[in-house]
């Protein structure tokens, strides 16, 4: 019914920016929110960012609040994610995530892109 498609990820060397994309297809008239989460191999996966179609309500997380803005285009049907100063810390795949709910826990959200990976160098 949803399908969201990410691209952008890269190496990037630390202080680096990198914009991410994720497209949206299909009955994306019945979402709500859309949030970005990042897993880096044998961690959690945690919450970045998030935004609502109606209103645009951003939330970000701690570890990057000031140096990553989510965005939406409506007319592409596409959420952006420029980060900017990144660090090592940063380096994971990067999800994108549409659903019915705004927040930051990842049950929250019906549908999942398949990642891009982001890598850091020090």
């Amino acid at each position: 019914q949803v399908q969201l498609e990410e691209s952008g990820g890269g190496l990037v060397q630390t202080g680096g920016s990198l914009r991410l994309s994720c497209v949206a297809s299909g009955r994306t008239f019945r979402l709500y929110a859309m949030g970005w989460f990042r897993q880096a191999p044998g961690k959690e996966r945690e919450f970045v960012a998030s935004v609502t179609w109606s209103g645009g309500n951003t939330y970000y997380a701690d570890s990057v609040k000031g140096r990553f803005t989510i965005s939406l285009d409506n007319a592409k049907n596409t959420v952006y994610l420029e980060m900017n100063s990144l660090k090592p810390e940063d380096t994971a795949v990067y999800y994108c995530a549409a659903g019915s709910y705004s927040g930051t826990y990842p049950a929250l959200y019906d549908y999942w892109g398949q990642g891009t990976q982001v890598t850091v160098s020090s």
